[in-house]
């Protein structure tokens, strides 16, 4: 089956049970505009809506070209008012649909994945990159807090090592990426193709219903039981980010970068 045309800033193919959602702006090195957020969202929508006997147990996130995903599209948003708002929440809300699929997300991280496109790495559920790739929050840099992200990372990574990686900004390697807890896997550029349809195929032998129920479980233990949920967490930061780039200190160093 394949639902895709190459217009579409986001291609989704399935391929008996296995899917494979591709982020379509090489151009731009995947960044997260409103238009391709739209398209993802109707792509994630789609199949979360599926039925059981269609829908595939293993999807595969991806980007098209040289990188996986280079975070929010500012440059695009940033002279619109109101726009981060909306672009930030709608990460915020892509990140949770994601991670509410019924089928395991497995990460095919080819490249780059910077700010909201790491926090799309954090989301999925098992993640392999090359050891050259470079991840990282590099938001602080830029006058901007990474508070969408953040309680991903935190889940993915535990708090301290969230702590190191959102403080201290800047971008980290694949090898650094493993060592953190990021990703689950390093391999060469020239074998992550094969590798990561040999992971797919492996978890695509398995039974859909158990690793849709274990995955259930999963999301359940990692929103835990306090007042303020993972996900409620993930939605009050899109309005703290949104807050902190509309401030001087933001929009000076982000005046500065794009003019």
């Amino acid at each position: 089956m394949s639902n895709t045309t190459e217009t579409e800033l986001a291609l989704l193919t399935i391929d008996g049970a296995v899917g494979t959602l591709r982020l379509n702006r090489p151009e731009k090195r995947n960044a997260l505009s409103l238009d391709m957020l739209a398209t993802l969202h109707e792509k994630v929508s789609a199949l979360a809506s599926m039925s059981d006997d269609r829908r595939p147990s293993v999807l595969v996130l991806t980007g098209e070209g040289r990188s996986f995903c280079a975070g929010m599209d500012l440059k695009a948003v940033l002279k619109e008012p109101g726009a981060p708002l909306r672009l930030l929440q709608s990460i915020a809300e892509l990140t949770i649909a994601i991670r509410e699929l019924p089928m395991v997300v497995l990460g095919r991280i080819n490249g780059a994945a910077i700010g909201g496109g790491c926090g799309l790495v954090a989301v999925c559920d098992l993640a392999i990159t090359t050891p050259d790739a470079k991840l990282g929050y590099p938001e602080v840099d830029l006058g901007v807090c990474p508070a969408v992200v953040a309680p991903w990372l935190v889940a993915a990574v535990g708090g301290t090592r969230a702590r190191r990686i959102l403080l201290s900004g800047g971008t980290m390697s694949g090898v650094q990426a493993l060592e953190m807890g990021l990703v689950t896997e390093i391999v060469p550029a020239q074998d992550l193709d094969a590798r990561v349809a040999e992971v797919a195929s492996g978890l695509a032998k398995a039974g859909p219903h158990a690793l849709t129920q274990t995955k259930r479980l999963l999301n359940e233990i990692d929103q835990g039981d306090g007042n303020e949920r993972l996900y409620e967490l993930v939605r009050k930061g899109a309005h703290i980010s949104a807050d902190v780039i509309g401030g001087p200190e933001a929009q000076q160093r982000l005046s500065a970068i794009y003019g």
